[in-house]
């Protein structure tokens, strides 16, 4: 676990897109949705860093259509996930302190 965790932001928003089933692709748009498209992942770094969590069974494949496989978290993705969500909370409860 130690290491995973700090995880780079990359890694976290890839990993956090997974508790849904998706493909490369589907993931490239979820997280430049969901960060207002602060973050744009180009296809090198997405399918470099599936390979990393499949291979290090954080992820694991469901199927694949039309040539795009998909991808889910698996419980020990969902753990360590959790686990890096914890540290980053405790992270923004200390910098909010020394922004007031």
């Amino acid at each position: 676990m130690k290491r995973f965790i700090p995880m780079s932001e990359t890694m976290f928003y890839i990993l956090s897109s997974l508790t849904e089933e998706r493909h490369g692709y589907g993931i490239m748009l979820y997280v430049q949705e969901l960060t207002n498209g602060r973050i744009v992942l180009g296809a090198g770094t997405i399918y470099q860093t599936l390979s990393k969590l499949e291979r290090d069974k954080l992820i694991i494949p469901t199927n694949e259509i039309n040539r795009k496989k998909n991808y889910i978290i698996s419980n020990v993705g969902r753990t360590i996930l959790i686990r890096e969500a914890e540290r980053i909370c405790e992270l923004s409860l200390i910098a909010k302190e020394l922004l007031a």
